[in-house]
C-alpha cells in the first residue's frame, strides 16, 4: 500500500464499497467525493496498475463493461492500512 498513490488508494476503498464494482460506478462514486470530473484516462490506467500489483481483479460484465473486484491481497492490504489509521486516527 505504501507504493499507491492516494487516488489508488481511494479505488481500492470505493471497489470495496460498492456493491455491483464496474468502471461507470467507480467513477461516478470518485466523482461525488472530489466534485469534479474524474477523466477516464485517469481512471482506467490506475484501475490497471491495481490489477497487475494483483490488489484487484478484473472481469467482465459484457463486451463493454469490466467488473473490478478487491483481491485476497487487496483485501488483506486495506485491512492492514485501516489498521495502521486507527493507531493515529481516534474516532
Amino acid at each position: 500500500m505504501h507504493d499507491l498513490t492516494g487516488f489508488q488508494r481511494d479505488l481500492l476503498y470505493v471497489i470495496a464499497g460498492l456493491e455491483n464494482p464496474h468502471g461507470l460506478a467507480i467513477k461516478e462514486e470518485l466523482e461525488s467525493y472530489y466534485e469534479t470530473e474524474v477523466h477516464h484516462g485517469r481512471l482506467y490506467p490506475n484501475l490497471d496498475t491495481l490489477v497487475e500489483k494483483g490488489l484487484v481483479e478484473k472481469g467482465q460484465i459484457d463486451e463493454r463493461t469490466n467488473s473490478y473486484t478487491l483481491s485476497r491481497r487487496g483485501r488483506r492490504e486495506l485491512d492492514a492500512r485501516r489498521e495502521w489509521e486507527n493507531q493515529y486516527v481516534d474516532l
